[in-house]
This record gives structure tokens, sequence and C-alpha cells, in this order.
């Protein structure tokens, strides 16, 4: 097997540094135990800033954090543009073999990328690897997803906690709460860009991600289209530690952004009521 050249894509606004250092140092050690295994050759970082002035401090922690696992490349100035519009500046720069996505609020176990690798390497059909992901209390997140349907999303992200109860089997069939914990599962409909492993061909084939979608579904929308070509499969073993919240725990601004993007989304693809 020849190991893998791969590149990284982190998009940040406003980024807890603290919190950003510790994300880039986990991807350093899970990346240097990828060499070690012989699975990864080089690797590229893109640190892609949203902010409009981007934090003096932003590139030092980033170098200080990866650079001695790879390359670190800043990509700025450009302003608040959305999150799969700002993962889709690095597209140009990008001389990889696998490419990873990622927030700057994940933390990776040390085997994660080795784990995700290697499930890609195993099945040539498989284009993209979603993870094990829990909280920062050790809780589990489901973000594996089916197709969702509009009573469900009410549901998850605004109804009062006595609705959701009854409507918990609908729930935990939409979280996909039924994936195996010891053994790698495909196809997965939905994976979240929080972490997601892909073919960086398969990612240039079908475009990137949708810049229609500034924030929220845009992940959902690639693995549609990522799905037409590839499956994805969701691989326990990669596990990592996601420290983000729900659109509706996050203000108005972000139910606006989610409101508007779901709408998007059952355009494009279909609606489903309930």
């Amino acid at each position: 097997m020849i190991p893998a050249r791969l590149s990284v894509a982190v998009v940040t606004y406003e980024p807890d540094l603290a919190l950003l250092e510790r994300c880039l140092r986990s991807l350093g050690n899970a990346v240097k135990v990828a060499k070690d295994r012989g699975l990864v050759s080089s690797a590229s970082l893109f640190v892609v800033d949203n902010d409009a002035s981007t934090p003096p401090d932003l590139p030092g922690v980033a170098v200080q954090a990866f650079g001695d696992s790879g390359r670190v490349e800043l990509i700025h100035g450009h302003g608040n543009v959305g999150y799969g519009r700002a993962n889709n500046l690095a597209i140009p720069r990008l001389a990889s073999d696998l490419h990873l996505v990622m927030n700057p609020d994940v933390e990776l176990d040390p085997m994660a990328l080795v784990a995700a690798i290697e499930a890609l390497e195993a099945d040539p059909k498989l284009g993209a690897v979603a993870p094990q992901v829990r909280g920062p209390g050790g809780e589990p997140q489901y973000l594996c997803k089916r197709y969702p349907s509009v009573w469900v999303l009410f549901l998850r992200g605004f109804a009062p906690r006595a609705l959701r109860e009854r409507n918990a089997r609908a729930l935990e069939a939409y979280e996909m709460r039924d994936l195996p914990a010891d053994r790698p599962y495909s196809p997965v409909p939905l994976a979240s860009g929080c972490f997601m492993l892909m073919r960086t061909e398969l990612f240039r084939r079908v475009g990137g991600f949708d810049p229609r979608f500034f924030m929220y579904f845009e992940d959902y929308d690639l693995s549609l289209r990522f799905g037409r070509e590839a499956a994805l499969v969701y691989v326990p073993s990669a596990r990592i530690v996601h420290h983000g919240g729900e659109a509706s725990r996050k203000g108005l601004r972000h139910i606006a952004w989610f409101l508007r993007s779901a709408w998007r989304f059952f355009s494009t693809h279909g609606w489903k009521i309930a």
C-alpha cells in the first residue's frame, strides 16, 4: 500500500484559541501515528479564517500546535463567507489523496486517523468516513443521520422535552442510534461536517460544498451528493470529542440560518413532512 498524502481544512471564526490549540495538537498527534503506521506520507493543514480581521495569535497557534506534523497554510482576508464556501477555498490548493474537513472544536483520539484511513483503504467503494463522536463529558453524540423529516427536525431542535419523549422512537431512528458499536457500517445517508475524511478526488468531482448553504445542512447536502458516487461509512474505532452545540441553543441568528438552510435542503433534495 502506498502511503496517502493527507490534507486537512479547519474553518475558524472568532475561535477559542485554547480549544483550537488542543484541536490541532490532537490532529498532529493523530497524523504522527498514521505516519508511523505507514498510512500517511505527508500532511498539509489549511486554516481558513472567516474573521474580517485575523486574530494576531492565530498563525502562531496553528504552527506551534501542528507544525511538527506537516505544512501549515493560513487562508484569510475573504471575510465570513460561510462554512461550506470557506472550505471550498482550499480546493485549488489541495495536492492530496485524502482530505479531512473538521471543526476547530473537536479533539481526535490518537488512533482516529489510522482507523478512518484503514477503512477507506480496505474498500475502494467507500468515499468518506464518519467517526464515533462523544461530547466533552463522554456523552455520545449521534451525528450520523437518516434523511430527516420536518417534524423530526422540529422535535429535535425546538420541541419541549415531554413532546420529544413521546416521540423518542422517531428521534432515535433519525439519529441512527442502532449503529453497531463494534464494527464499521455503511452506507450512512448523512454525516456531520465536524469531521469527515474523504477521498480528495471525490470531493473535487462533486464540486465541494454547495456555497448556497451559509451554515447548517451543507454537510447533509454534501453527504447526499457523495452517496450518488460512493458509500459513506461509520467507523466506531475512529473516535473524536466534539465540543459544539446545537443551533437552537446558540441564539436567534443561528436559528435563522438553520431554518433558511433547512428550507434550501428540502427544496433541493425533497420534502419529507413526517
